[in-house]
């Protein structure tokens, strides 16, 4: 008797198979991109998971996308003007409204002799200073700047946002302005020019011995890099 039949055994479930074109290989690719590469796309993978496990806390306000977009610097938080730009502006705002709301409504009844008409420009003025009281305080809250290693960063804008970097290495004077109203309260605002006049910028809002130091600072780095172009 053949007893060979039965002393074969089935191949273990777990054995790897040749299919017929050969023997069987392990499932792996082998990954040829630069190890500088993988190691930056592992890091964002694994900030984006700690990003996702960290339960946000019950005060926390998620950001809009434009802000992330136009935030600061990694590591920098913007640094704000004092609020007192907000009076200072608003009044500005009201003299502007007033001188140019009687002006116009006296020129309208000289010239058409209508009272009605010429309480038109100073409603206007009214309406319009209003709008601005509130807008005032909204652009306020875009300004911001931060001074990094080798840049000078400044956003602002109510309805048109923008964040300018203005390499130190950029800037050929910095100066400090006030006016009378800005003195009386105590503010000053610090200008910047550089080689492009499309790039000038300026930053209102701080008390004077801030923007003194602001600007010696913002020289004496514009001299550094400057040499060393």
């Amino acid at each position: 008797m053949d007893i060979s039949a039965g002393n074969e055994r089935e191949p273990e479930s777990g054995a790897t198979q040749g299919g017929p074109s050969g023997p069987a290989r392990p499932n792996f690719v082998p990954d040829d991109r630069p190890l500088a590469q993988r190691e930056a796309e592992r890091a964002a993978q694994e900030a984006a998971a700690r990003r996702r496990s960290e339960p946000e806390s019950a005060g926390s306000v998620r950001q809009h996308p434009f802000d992330v977009a136009f935030g600061p610097p990694e590591g920098l938080p913007w640094r704000r003007p004092v609020p007192e730009l907000v009076t200072y502006r608003r009044v500005v705002l009201l003299v502007i409204a007033a001188v140019a709301g009687l002006a116009a409504g006296a020129g309208a009844v000289l010239l058409t002799g209508s009272w009605p008409l010429g309480a038109v420009p100073p409603l206007l003025a009214v309406a319009a200073c209003a709008y601005g009281w509130f807008a005032v305080r909204r652009d306020y809250l875009t300004w911001g700047f931060a001074e990094g290693e080798g840049d000078l960063y400044i956003t602002h804008g109510l309805y048109v946002r923008q964040l300018v970097a203005i390499p130190y290495g950029r800037v050929q004077f910095v100066d400090v302005i006030t006016n009378p109203l800005e003195q009386a309260m105590g503010l000053a605002t610090v200008r910047l020019f550089t080689a492009a006049a499309t790039t000038d910028a300026g930053i209102p809002g701080l008390p004077l011995d801030e923007a003194v130091l602001l600007r010696d600072r913002l020289t004496a780095r514009s001299e550094t890099f400057s040499t060393g172009l």
